[in-house]
């Protein structure tokens, strides 16, 4: 068989010279390339829909599961038949979690910035999932004020932030690997698109980027004892840490704490044009659908083959994430074009 049957079998014209025949072969090459990438998406969906087994046996611990993405985690987790211990921080979260789930879900108090809180509810899991292990943690718990310049901290409010967001993380994680690697099981840690993109001062954005980095480290480390670790990269979405009232609240209290001096370097309207900003922005892109998160949270815990990052909400697919990859001037010229100037500016 020659070259022209070939080629007319694949439904190129036959060669007539030297050039058609470069060009049908060009052509075959793209074919080839095409066909394989189509093949390799079909493979990678279907490895990416494949389920475990025998979720009934499975024990999953929630972190901050008062309210937001913690609170229908859990709800959904019960539902799909996990053996879930939600933590929550305060009596009434933990009541009235109870009151819309199953009697499977289980309730613990748990305070992520004490290291006695996160001993006792590790020693009260030990008991709880016995020789199975743990199969999930999910370090959801978390804070994101005070938010504002960086100039109005003081070192207590970044350490506010980072007790929850990154140390509470660490601390939770290492106290229960042990329960995790007995059950060859997941750690999936809550981070942010504001990991990826500093975007506005305080603790919230270095804390974000802190739960990426060790996750990344720990995801190397341990990998050997078959021990997955996903990071969950939320955009905006209507929960308690995007809510404006608090969110003000804060930004005035910073002002308040702030010299005279520095007062007038940024000047009287700053405060009131800062806070309309914001006011803009989080009624803007805020999503309230909180199951885009919960989502990926469950592909986590369910996959055969979880996937190391996941990033939730439209905003994030197609704006924080391609962002990221931008040289650091785009996001620096972005920002100097949304915010307010500074009455002393240069």
């Amino acid at each position: 068989m020659n070259m022209d049957s070939v080629y007319q079998y694949l439904g190129f014209q036959a060669q007539t010279s030297d050039d058609s025949e470069t060009l049908s072969r060009d052509n075959l090459w793209l074919f080839g390339v095409a066909t394989f990438a189509v093949l390799w998406a079909i493979a990678w969906l279907y490895r990416d829909s494949l389920e475990i087994q025998d979720v009934n046996k499975k024990h999953v611990f929630v972190t901050g599961c008062d309210t937001g993405f913690g609170n229908l985690l859990c709800r959904r987790l019960d539902r799909r038949g996990f053996r879930v211990i939600a933590g929550c921080l305060t009596e009434k979260g933990a009541d009235d979690l109870k009151r819309t789930t199953g009697p499977h879900l289980k309730t613990v108090l748990l305070d992520v910035t004490s290291t006695a809180s996160i001993q006792k509810a590790m020693v009260w899991t030990r008991q709880e999932v016995g020789e199975k292990g743990l199969w999930g943690l999910v370090n959801n718990a978390g804070r994101s004020l005070p938010m504002g310049p960086s100039e109005w901290m003081r070192l207590e409010d970044f350490n506010s932030t980072l007790k929850v967001n990154m140390t509470g993380v660490i601390e939770m994680t290492i106290t229960f690997l042990p329960l995790i690697k007995q059950a060859q099981g997941r750690i999936v840690n809550v981070a942010s698109v504001l990991g990826r993109v500093a975007a506005n001062g305080g603790g919230y954005c270095i804390s974000k980027f802190a739960v990426e980095s060790f996750s990344d480290c720990l995801r190397r480390d341990i990998h050997y004892f078959g021990v997955k670790v996903c990071i969950i990269e939320p955009g905006f979405f209507k929960t308690g840490v995007t809510s404006l009232d608090p969110l003000e609240r804060e930004l005035h209290r910073l002002w308040n704490q702030l010299t005279s001096e520095v007062k007038a370097s940024y000047g009287d309207k700053y405060l009131d044009n800062y806070i309309q900003i914001q006011r803009l922005i989080m009624n803007a892109v805020c999503d309230s659908d909180l199951s885009k998160v919960t989502n990926c949270m469950e592909h986590a815990l369910l996959s055969a083959y979880p996937r190391t990052r996941y990033s939730a909400g439209w905003d994030a697919k197609l704006w924080w994430i391609p962002l990221s990859y931008m040289p650091s001037c785009v996001i620096d010229i972005g920002l100097k074009l949304v915010m307010p100037r500074p009455a002393k500016s240069v």
